[in-house]
Formats: structure tokens, C-alpha cells, sequence
């Protein structure tokens, strides 16, 4: 058999980028600007951001993954309802996982996980990606973007959860004998928990990276 024909490694350095470029300088939330709504609504605690960066990872994933193999196949003037669906059908057995396996998370996210339907990261990547290249490339650039997403909303939840209301993951972290009300000196910052300040967080990591990496200034 020639090299040309050879087939690529599944994990090629070409198909690990796909998974670590979105992590960082390709990220979709810091450099591309999607899926900032649900970054704003579902990071006030820290449990209900990883699950979230979960159930995105896991569709972006497979919705990638269905959308390439079927790609072929697919009429061009229907491919938007096609993508709909799958990505509907992936989100519909997501939410109904969460309800039956962690049912107050799944109150918390409320309607935010139906919306990712709408996620703007999943259909762009369905578009730019997996409707030009083979499924498991698709399927990595799908874990990459989710993990790439993920990695921002896990951030901000940690601080804005540990700084507005003194927990991580719901357990306490600062102690209460050190707050205002016990004779101490400490109050949970109240902006933390205000839809804003996920913007700002989100601002200063996209300045961070930025400064780290003058490419994207160029950019």
C-alpha cells in the first residue's frame, strides 16, 4: 500500500489540533465571540456551568459526528433542517439524562438547555466543519469547541460562585466566622452574581489571552 494511501492516525498531530486550538487561540467564546448568552445565564454556581459544558461538549460532538457521516446524503437547500433536527433529537435525550440523573441541575439550567438548539458555537461548526471533512475529524473539532466552551463557563463559575457566595460547588469554602455578621471583616461580593459580571470575567480572560498571544491582536 503507498503512504498516500495510508490512513491518517486517529490521533495525528493535524487531529489533536482540532481538539487543543479551540481550547486556546481558536476558542469560540474569547476569540470567535458564540455562545456568550449562555455564558452569562448558567455561571452564577459552578455545578450548573460544568454540566452545561458537558451537554454542549456532548452535542457539538455527536451532532458533528451525524452531520458529517450523513453529509453526502444531505440536499443543500434542506441542510439547516437537517442539522436542526439532529441537534434537537441530541438535546432532547441530553435533557432528559439530566432530569434522571441530576434533576436539581437540571432545574437550575431551566430552559437554557433546550436553547442549545440555538447555540450558535454547534450550528457553526455543523457549517464550517462538519459538512466538508470525515466524521471522527468532525467529531474531535466537536469535543475540541465544547471542551473550548466549556473551559471558559467552568472559569467564570468557579470565580463568580466562590466570590459571590463564598462556595465551590455548593460547599463552603470561605468560613462564616470571618464574615461581617460574626464579627469578621468579610462580605460576598453581590456583583458577582449579576448577569454583567460574567461579561466582565469573560472580558478580562479575553484580555489575558490577548495579551499572552499578540497574534490575536493582529488578528
Amino acid at each position: 500500500m503507498s503512504e498516500n494511501n495510508q490512513r491518517e492516525p486517529w490521533f495525528s498531530a493535524k487531529n489533536l489540533k482540532l481538539i487543543t486550538e479551540p481550547i486556546g487561540i481558536k476558542n469560540p467564546i474569547t476569540v470567535l465571540v458564540l455562545g456568550i448568552c449562555s455564558a452569562l445565564a448558567v455561571t452564577v454556581k459552578l455545578k450548573p456551568a460544568f454540566v452545561m459544558a458537558i451537554s454542549v461538549t456532548v452535542v457539538t460532538a455527536f451532532s458533528n459526528l451525524l452531520i458529517s457521516w450523513m453529509r453526502n446524503s444531505i440536499p443543500n437547500r434542506i441542510r439547516i433542517i437537517v442539522q436542526l433536527v439532529v441537534v434537537a433529537a441530541l438535546v432532547i435525550l441530553v435533557d432528559e439524562i439530566l432530569k434522571a440523573f441530576v434533576y436539581d441541575v437540571s432545574k437550575q439550567l431551566s430552559v437554557f438547555v433546550g436553547l442549545i438548539i440555538t447555540n450558535c458555537i454547534i450550528m457553526g461548526r455543523l457549517e464550517a466543519f462538519a459538512l466538508g471533512n470525515k466524521p471522527w475529524p468532525s467529531f474531535l473539532d466537536g469535543i475540541g469547541n465544547g471542551v473550548g466552551y466549556g473551559v471558559i463557563l467552568v472559569v467564570v463559575g468557579f470565580f463568580r460562585e466562590l466570590l459571590g457566595s463564598g462556595t465551590i460547588w455548593g460547599y463552603r469554602v470561605i468560613p462564616e466566622s470571618i464574615y461581617v455578621k460574626n464579627g469578621g471583616f468579610y462580605e460576598n461580593n453581590g456583583m458577582m452574581i449579576v448577569p454583567p459580571m460574567a461579561l466582565i470575567l469573560i472580558g478580562i480572560i479575553i484580555w489575558i489571552q490577548r495579551t499572552r498571544n499578540k497574534s490575536l491582536i493582529e488578528e
